[in-house]
């Protein structure tokens, strides 16, 4: 025994095994295309991981009927003034967290539209907290305490079975919440109990087990979707344009004034005086110019109509 080193009691009860799960999901199959990565060149190993990448659009598209219904549940939960929540683990969590983080300066929604819970808490952002997803109770726990009747749960697991994600999503439907279940595992027991399921298929990892690539990319791009959805349904985008957007900086300042010349085809000088003119509110300027009405006219048809610029557009015509 070495100096210092403490000799162990052989009366003191051995630590308990922690838990141990084997994982039967295809994100954890070893990939064939990859084997013997580890002895490629490094183009060669870009080579691999781009070609598995082009695989995760296609098995996208495959499931665009099942995004398409998550973003009805959503548009109507947040028509009725409920809100949408994300609950993931890991690298499904944090590109929740960062979903929803960025749709108020993108879209200007109201910051309790979205929000998102990440196991292990918000320094799990930062560092991973890796036992904090088989807490099962711990994710009850956090959906008992914010979610009501109403309200859309959006469930994201990479293999389908993460007990903290299974967790939120059983209490938030007891707490009367519809649920959605986004994953990559097509074949996941828990599809059965939620209300709309969405499997991508985006099979086995260059890296085995590692879903923060294809798995992480696919989930990255279905949110991208199904909030930008629930956005335009909502309104807050005319045409392809954002209209609701917050300008914080010089740059967002810039793109209102780009916004309104796109929309209206006035120059910029006139673009820029409606929106003075409007207070530096882009829809009642665009809705301004378009429609030809006073802002104070323009603004009023924005009230009218749920601050929606067809709407609003609609009301002047008549």
């Amino acid at each position: 025994m070495t100096a210092g080193a403490v000799e162990p009691d052989e009366d003191m009860p051995a630590p308990p095994a922690r838990p141990t799960v084997r994982v039967g999901a295809p994100t954890e199959r070893r990939n064939p295309l990859s084997a013997d990565l580890d002895l490629m060149s490094t183009r060669d190993v870009l080579t691999v991981i781009n070609e598995a990448d082009r695989r995760v659009p296609t098995a996208v598209a495959a499931v665009l009927d099942e995004i398409a219904a998550a973003v009805d549940l959503a548009v109507a939960a947040l028509r009725d003034g409920h809100r949408v929540h994300y609950f993931g683990a890991g690298t499904s969590g944090r590109l929740a967290v960062l979903d929803a983080a960025e749709l108020a300066p993108t879209f200007n929604s109201p910051r309790h539209w979205f929000c998102s819970h990440l196991a292990g808490g918000p320094d799990a952002m930062w560092q991973a907290v890796e036992d904090a997803e088989d807490d099962d109770r711990g994710g009850a726990a956090d959906a008992a305490g914010c979610v009501r009747a109403g309200d859309l749960v959006v469930g994201l697991a990479a293999s389908g079975r993460t007990p903290y994600v299974l967790g939120a999503l059983a209490a938030s439907r007891a707490k009367g919440a519809s649920t959605v279940l986004l994953c990559a595992n097509p074949e996941a027991e828990a599809a059965r109990s939620v209300d709309v399921f969405i499997g991508v298929d985006t099979g086995p990892e260059v890296v085995t087990g590692s879903t923060r690539m294809k798995a992480g990319t696919a989930q990255k791009l279905v949110l991208n979707a199904f909030s930008t959805a629930v956005m335009v349904r909502l309104g807050r985008v005319y045409s392809n344009l954002m209209i609701d957007m917050v300008a914080t900086n010089a740059k967002l300042r810039g793109r209102m004034i780009s916004i309104l010349v796109e929309a209206t085809g006035c120059s910029e000088e006139v673009s820029r005086r409606a929106l003075n003119e409007a207070d530096g509110d882009l829809k009642t300027a665009l809705v301004s110019l378009v429609s030809g009405a006073e802002v104070a006219a323009a603004r009023a048809a924005l009230a009218r109509s749920a601050d929606q610029v067809r709407g609003a557009l609609a009301l002047l015509a008549t």
